[in-house]
């Protein structure tokens, strides 16, 4: 009751700040012309998922060293799932440790801590230590290069597919500037991947002889306040590439060019819409990630109500002085959920309305494993109701 009770006051408090995320990006993306040394880009607000400016954004590239981006959402995933923990030790291939372009210089049999081979792939964006980790997550390179597919086709990517994990050139392995910003924006539900990506300098074996200093390839880390990622990507025939992203008074950007024809032009396009995004608008937050927006009955379960969350941090965009009205929400829970239903499954929608424009929908989760009831239990309850109703 208290969740629902939270969404009828968020609503009424929604009316007095929101405005459509459509309309306040559309007016702008009229008027701005950005990236201008680019082949393609795209800037996006992370919560509300709005696109603030784009160019060729649907192109299909090749992503480079972007592509580690998909890698470390399945490293991410996993060990959100237990699958993995931090403190793991990843044994290196032959294979894994042969690998070329960035590197840490892993060598054969040698074992290192999940937690540094995540540094390695996002300050120092190294290949070796992106195929170690693609062989102990997937079983093979090829098994996780599948899941990376299969991931892209779930957050609904139709300009990417993925031939390897690292990004090194190959036939066939291409993305979008858009379908980088959603990669960015599915990796930054994770918020501890910035305490990585946000690392502008850090070691690795630091208490043996082969101590190795990484250094962010990702400069805007150091140069642009509130930058904390994401990759950095180049090869001859990608050009130089970066998604980026910036937080600064509770608004993230994720900014992404493709094609540049020089670090210091990536640097420069990039630098120049983030500032267009946070001098021209501003956020709201209505809801915080995992928030109970609502609670539901779900029939012959062990409990009778389960509390429905979000799934990420949802905001409404704002044009700097502007102000819209009659914003309401509505969430929609499946009917006649199957149970078992596991905590973090994806059990209906969150959607945000300005009068009857759809603005902003969103997965709401399950907050906790529920399971089928026992006979004993469901007749205890049965039971209980007739007793009240008698």
């Amino acid at each position: 009751m208290k969740g629902v009770i939270s969404g009828l006051l968020s609503i009424c408090l929604l009316a007095s700040f929101a405005i459509p995320k459509a309309d306040a990006a559309e007016k702008a993306k009229e008027k701005i012309k950005l990236a201008e040394q680019s082949h393609s880009a795209i800037l996006l607000e992370q919560d509300s998922g709005s696109v603030l400016f784009e160019k060729n954004s649907h192109e299909k590239l090749p992503p480079a060293s972007m592509t580690k981006i998909m890698t470390m959402i399945l490293i991410m995933e996993a060990i959100d799932k237990g699958k993995i923990s931090w403190n793991d030790k990843i044994r290196v291939s032959e294979y894994a440790a042969s690998m070329g372009g960035s590197q840490i210089f892993l060598e054969p049999g040698e074992e290192m801590r999940v937690e540094d081979m995540v540094k390695g792939i996002a300050i120092g964006s190294a290949n070796d230590a992106s195929v170690a980790m693609a062989e102990h997550i997937a079983g093979s390179v090829d098994s996780f290069v599948n899941r990376m597919n299969d991931k892209a086709k779930e957050l609904g990517l139709n300009d990417t597919f993925f031939k390897n994990p690292t990004g090194l050139p190959a036939a066939g392995h291409y993305s979008s500037a858009h379908d980088m910003a959603i990669m960015g924006k599915e990796l930054l539900k994770h918020e501890e991947v910035t305490k990585f990506t946000g690392l502008y300098e850090d070691y690795l074996r630091e208490e043996t002889e082969k101590k190795f200093w990484l250094v962010n390839t990702n400069r805007l880390v150091k140069f642009y306040p509130g930058v904390d990622g994401l990759k950095t990507g180049f090869t001859n025939e990608a050009k130089y590439c970066l998604t980026a992203t910036a937080n600064k008074n509770g608004m993230r950007v994720i900014a992404v060019v493709m094609g540049a024809p020089s670090p210091k032009d990536r640097n420069a396009q990039v630098t120049s819409m983030l500032d267009y995004a946070f001098t021209q608008f501003s956020t709201k937050k209505i809801y915080a990630r995992h928030e109970i927006v609502k609670e539901v009955k779900v029939q012959k379960a062990e409990k009778p109500k389960l509390p429905v969350v979000t799934s990420e941090h949802i905001s409404l965009l704002l044009k700097k002085g502007e102000t819209a009205k009659k914003v309401k929400t509505e969430v929609n829970v499946d009917k006649d959920l199957k149970l078992p239903v596991k905590k973090g499954q994806q059990i209906g929608s969150l959607k945000i309305y300005n009068g009857n424009k759809l603005i902003t929908e969103s997965p709401v989760l399950a907050s906790e494993t529920v399971k089928k009831a026992s006979w004993w239990k469901l007749f205890k309850r049965t039971a209980a109701q007739m007793s009240k109703s008698s």
